[in-house]
C-alpha cells in the first residue's frame, strides 16, 4: 500500500515536472519568500531559519525543490544505512532541467532502497525523522516521505500554475 501511495504521488509530480519551465522555479508571487540565492562560488544557498518566522514565508518552486532534496536525500541516506547528509550540504543545482532531473534521481534511489526493505527492516524504530523515538518505526518513516512528498508536490504544483494563469493570454494561449 505504501509503494502505490508513493507511486500515486510520484504520478501526480511528474505531471508539474514536465511542465516546469525554468523561469518557474525563481518566480516568486510575493516579497516575503524563501527561494535559493548563487553564492560567491556559484552554488546555490536557501533562505533558512531554524525557528519558523511568522508570518512564515511563501516558499519559490526552487526552494521548495531543494527542501524536498534535503529531507528526502536524508531519509534515503537512513534507508540505506549511509551517513545522513547535513542540510548544508545539500546543493540545489539550478533551475531547470538539472533540479528535474536531480529530484528524478533522488527518486530512484529511494525505490531502490524501498526494495530492499524487508518486513522487519520496516518494522524497525526510524531513525528519522523523530530520532530514534521508539514509537515510531521505518515503516511510519515511509509513510511520512508519502505524506511530505505530497505536500511538497502541491506546493509545487501550486506555484507553478499560479505562475502560468497570471501571464497574459497571448503567451498561455487562452481566448
Amino acid at each position: 500500500m505504501l509503494r502505490w501511495q508513493f507511486d500515486l504521488t510520484w504520478s501526480l509530480f511528474e505531471y508539474h515536472l514536465e511542465l516546469l519551465e525554468p523561469e518557474d522555479f525563481l518566480w516568486a508571487p510575493t516579497v516575503n519568500r524563501w527561494t535559493v540565492h548563487r553564492t560567491e562560488d556559484g552554488s546555490w544557498a536557501p533562505d533558512f531559519a531554524k525557528s519558523e518566522p511568522d508570518p512564515v514565508p511563501l516558499p519559490t518552486v526552487a526552494w521548495v525543490s531543494w527542501h524536498l532534496g534535503w529531507w528526502w536525500g536524508v531519509a534515503a541516506d537512513h534507508v540505506h544505512g549511509r551517513t545522513p547528509r547535513e542540510r548544508t550540504e545539500v546543493v540545489w543545482p539550478g533551475p531547470g532541467e538539472p533540479t528535474i532531473e536531480w529530484l528524478r534521481g533522488l527518486r530512484t534511489d529511494w525505490l531502490t532502497g524501498l526494495d530492499g526493505l524487508t518486513e522487519s527492516a520496516l518494522a524497525a524504530t526510524a531513525p528519522f525523522p523523530w530520532q530514534n523515538d521508539p514509537r515510531h518505526t521505518v515503516g511510519h518513516m515511509v509513510a511520512w516521505v508519502n505524506a511530505e512528498l505530497m505536500k511538497n508536490v502541491a506546493e509545487i504544483g501550486g506555484l507553478r500554475m499560479q505562475r502560468s494563469a497570471d501571464r497574459p493570454a497571448r503567451e498561455t494561449g487562452q481566448p
